[in-house]
């Protein structure tokens, strides 16, 4: 699985994701990438089995997942204040993977209708990767 952090913040979304996932999931395998150094240390303490930083970090992993998890922002260009690359939002649109995406109304981009606390959000996108799971 691959994780991604969130809006230039130091991985807290990231963290609470790796978190929820590794407790509905204990056997999944975490691979964090986060787009800076903060964002993937915290992925790696909220135990992530292993990490990588930056953009080609993200090409290669988007080819290897088999799901992608993190904010909406992860598929636009120049999204997370600037932190997504167009190469990396590309990589991420064109995986193979399946793509569950947490629609954070942050750094200029509202999901209009999408009102649930950011803690919520991170239980249902565990969930998912759950349900994933079994199928």
């Amino acid at each position: 699985m691959l994780f991604r952090s969130a809006c230039g913040q130091g991985g807290g979304l990231g963290r609470q994701l790796v978190a929820a996932v590794k407790k509905a999931v204990p056997q999944a395998v975490v691979t964090a990438i986060g787009t800076n150094s903060a964002a993937t240390s915290a992925m790696l303490k909220a135990g992530a089995d292993r990490a990588a930083t930056g953009e080609n970090a993200v090409v290669v992993g988007c080819r290897r997942a088999n799901v992608i998890l993190g904010p909406i922002g992860i598929v636009m260009a120049d999204a997370l204040l600037g932190e997504i690359t167009p190469a990396m939002a590309q990589a991420v649109a064109q995986s193979d993977a399946r793509r569950i995406l947490i629609p954070a109304n942050r750094c200029d981009t509202l999901v209009v209708g999408v009102s649930a606390p950011i803690g919520t959000l991170v239980e249902q996108a565990a969930a998912a990767v759950l349900d994933g799971c079994r199928n």
